[in-house]
């Protein structure tokens, strides 16, 4: 759990500085507390770090795992042709488990997105939006 927050930190102040070009949006705390990005702007700021700009598992904090981030891309074709929204859903709100996700060493978001927006219809507005844009990425 220790090593989860510790990385969940780290992609939170990395990721930023790795989308300077782009930049995503300004701190949280300048926004009003209804303010849900849209997923791409969420996935920049969480998940760019491990799973890459592109979704494919190769963002600059992967080597730090023991196994490497799943590709991103690749979920509807690992879930039958469809993509899996509740299971993304239930990865993001409540963790990955332990394998069948892979490493357990991906934060669970659902908590910090609670406490970042205060409020739970917020969290799940930006695991909905993060998910839609997941959706977006994959492999035709």
């Amino acid at each position: 759990m220790r090593r989860a927050l510790l990385l969940a930190a780290i992609a939170v102040l990395a990721v930023p500085a790795l989308f300077a070009e782009h930049p995503v949006v300004a701190a949280q705390t300048e926004f009003p507390s209804p303010y849900v990005p849209s997923g791409e702007t969420t996935y920049k700021q969480f998940c760019g770090a491990c799973h890459g700009a592109d979704g494919k598992g190769s963002g600059p904090a992967a080597s730090t795992f023991r196994s490497p981030p799943p590709d991103l891309t690749t979920l509807a074709k690992r879930h039958g042709g469809k993509f899996p929204y509740d299971y993304v859903s239930g990865i993001l709100r409540f963790g990955p488990g332990t394998t069948a996700h892979g490493s357990s060493d991906m934060p669970t978001w659902g908590p910090i997105f609670q406490m970042i927006d205060k409020s739970d219809n917020h969290a799940k507005d930006r695991i909905r939006n993060l998910s839609d844009y997941l959706a977006s990425l994959q492999r035709k």
